[in-house]
């Protein structure tokens, strides 16, 4: 078989005289193009988005959650599972006996509505000690005062604003001493932090902080808490900080085989380099789903290519009365095929990154750090999977006008 100029040109002829019928034939294509290089780049973006978070608190955070879990994998509760084998007595003993450790604070999560007078806002609540604010190195109140250590373990019905709780409840009025209701309790207001932005999928200027104790006993009714972080200190390995944080939390479950944890333990690089590779496996199976549907484009193009199979076989058997081969038969129908997946793949391409573009504009502009990638792999990897769709699904079709006798060609009606 071979592939000459006349072949190309003929081919280009052919596309030209069926314009929309050409559009519609890589239309599949083009989709399937444009939701692989979409979700790559979304998942690249959601990627850094995480990344961007995780390196911003830095490297010497170590976070302790409720659930075993192996090297390669997250704690189960990370999964949304609730694990209730944490407990602040932990955090005492690991703050007490660990001397690399210099913040500890526990986080006790909750969803509520927040309200003040007429102003609704939904919202969710943290209870927390004063150590959070040692602890997460961004906090920081610009009204009023965090809550103190003496606040830390009674059922205090104080409350701390996200600024933007603070200003969608109250506006320009000055909160610190007004009370407000979180669901049905009421709690005086005595501080507002400074805009923070999102951490992760998370908005950290609309939630509301109580004491540890207050979000057990009054709101949740547990006496466990959802995770915990702690900051080390930098001068010591953060590897061995955390085999003793393991240490000391094993005495206090009365575990002997590391293997029986009921419990993880991680840094912020340790993290990192999980939800890596847990994102780019994600990615990478998603963008195998989406490449299904350029199977069902490469479907639509043989039975478009076996029409005109059919449409052109008294044109087939004229070439090859006057000395056409089979093989240039064959190149001709190979070569439109190609052309149209090619074409498809490349207004895909196209696509795909202009949507991929206006994603992250939204994104960026809601609050969220997030980076525009379009990689030069998944650009690679869509335009190499269309060529061989290309290949696959118009051989046949090329086959079969190669195999048509001319003389039977030539009476086709």
């Amino acid at each position: 078989m071979r592939i000459d100029f006349y072949n190309s040109l003929s081919t280009v002829r052919t596309l030209k005289r069926n314009k929309m019928r050409s559009f519609l034939t890589s239309l599949g294509i083009i989709i399937g193009i444009s939701s692989v290089i979409i979700i790559m780049s979304v998942g690249d973006g959601a990627q850094s988005l995480v990344i961007n978070q995780v390196r911003g608190i830095g490297s010497d955070l170590i976070a302790i959650l409720p659930g075993a879990s192996d090297d390669e994998g997250p704690p189960a509760s990370a999964m949304g599972i609730n694990i209730t084998t944490l407990v602040y007595d932990d955090l005492l003993a690991v703050k007490n006996q660990v001397d690399g450790v210099e913040a500890i604070a526990p986080y006790v999560r909750g969803t509520a509505v927040a309200s003040y007078q007429n102003k609704k806002i939904d919202t969710s609540f943290l209870g927390t000690t004063s150590e959070y604010m040692n602890v997460e190195t961004n906090a920081e109140v610009v009204q009023g005062h965090f809550i103190t250590p003496e606040e830390d373990e009674q059922v205090a019905r104080v409350t701390v604003l996200g600024s933007k709780v603070a200003e969608e409840l109250f506006g320009n009025l000055d909160p610190i001493g007004e009370r407000i209701k979180v669901d049905k309790e009421s709690f005086r207001v005595i501080g507002v932090m400074k805009e923070r932005g999102a951490s992760g999928f998370q908005d950290q200027d609309n939630q509301i902080f109580i004491s540890k104790a207050t979000a057990q006993k009054l709101m949740l009714g547990i006496n466990y808490i959802s995770f915990a972080r702690a900051r080390a200190n930098p001068d010591i390995d953060v590897r061995y900080i955390i085999d003793q944080i393991k240490g000391v939390i094993r005495d206090q479950h009365n575990i002997e085989n590391p293997e029986e944890d009921d419990f993880s333990v991680r840094s912020s690089e340790e993290a990192l380099d999980l939800l890596t590779s847990v994102t780019d496996g994600l990615n990478y199976f998603l963008a195998l789903v989406a490449a299904i549907s350029l199977l069902v484009g490469g479907i639509g193009i043989m039975n478009i290519m076996l029409v005109s199979v059919s449409e052109s076989t008294k044109e087939i058997g004229l070439r090859k009365a006057v000395g056409a081969t089979k093989g240039d038969i064959s190149a001709h129908f190979l070569v439109q095929t190609l052309i149209l997946t090619l074409l498809g793949g490349i207004i895909g391409v196209i696509a795909g990154a202009f949507v991929s573009f206006i994603i992250s504009l939204v994104v960026n502009y809601l609050g969220y750090e997030w980076d525009y990638i379009v990689s030069f792999f998944s650009i690679f990897l869509s335009l190499s999977f269309a060529v061989l769709v290309g290949l696959v699904f118009g051989w046949y079709p090329a086959r079969k006008a190669a195999k048509l006798n001319p003389i039977e060609a030539l009476r086709y009606e």
